[in-house]
């Protein structure tokens, strides 16, 4: 069942959703070479316990870490760990965290120094394949146009989408309905209404859609090794139309001071 939220409810996710924004943000300016994904770990953690929030990924079905750090070939759900980015690698760093109950999730993939005009061209698309599926959310439109939205343009310039991992609803849990995948139909699956609130993440590669789960039972691979691409973000359906409750201007963010990093 899809769980509508009131307008009480969609402040406190807009709280949460900006807060994670933040965090990601400084994150984002955190990643150059010679940084391990474990430092960047620890940052997001401290940042969001002092905001007063929980991460929401530690400890979620006994996931250890508070973001997911998905390094080149890793799609998704990553392990930080004492790898230290080099020049050239392209980072996706997921976080979520549970502000007074509800959770605001947001992913972005980053390159790391100077980086090959074929992995920014992958990230830049995957970017605007969220943007277009954003422009989806509106009242009486249907999953599949979301879906349609993300796997038209990746396809059309020759990427894959992942199709075992998809985008969800979201609220006072991490995970709800419905799923969202990032392929569809125009007009088919479940009506949009007002009042939902959608975590939109396309997940594209630059060879196959094939994935495989590493040893540690978390990590996503490519099946080919070839690189991917992840961005997120969470967004309310509204009489106003979107609002994409994790997206910080730059006039908006805050300082945030990183300590013991």
């Amino acid at each position: 069942m899809i769980i509508g939220k009131s307008r009480k409810e969609l402040e406190k996710m807009r709280a949460a959703g900006q807060l994670v924004g933040r965090v990601l943000q400084a994150l984002r300016r955190m990643v150059e070479p010679g940084i391990t994904t474990l430092e960047v770990d620890r940052a997001a953690e401290k940042m969001i316990r002092d905001a007063g929030a929980l991460p929401t990924f530690k400890g979620y079905h006994g996931y250890p870490f508070s973001i997911c750090a998905s390094v080149n070939e890793q799609v998704v759900h990553g392990f930080p760990s004492n790898y230290k980015l080099k020049e050239g690698d392209i980072f996706s760093i997921d976080v979520g965290a549970t502000l007074e109950g509800f959770v605001g999730d947001t992913a972005t993939t980053v390159p790391v120094g100077k980086v090959s005009p074929e992995l920014l061209q992958l990230i830049r698309v995957t970017e605007e394949c969220l943007e277009r599926a954003i422009k989806e959310c509106y009242q009486g439109k249907h999953l599949g146009d979301i879906g349609y939205a993300v796997q038209s343009l990746a396809e059309s310039q020759g990427y894959a989408i992942v199709r075992d991992y998809v985008g969800h609803g979201i609220g006072r849990r991490m995970h709800e309905d419905p799923q969202i995948p990032n392929y569809g139909t125009p007009g088919k699956g479940a009506k949009i209404k007002n009042g939902y609130v959608f975590a939109i993440e396309p997940m594209v590669n630059i060879g196959t859609h094939l994935t495989r789960v590493l040893s540690d039972g978390w990590t996503v691979v490519t099946a080919d090794g070839k690189p991917s691409a992840h961005v997120e973000h969470t967004v309310a359906i509204t009489e106003e139309g979107p609002q994409v409750f994790t997206r910080v201007a730059e006039s908006e963010l805050e300082e945030v001071k990183i300590a013991g990093v």
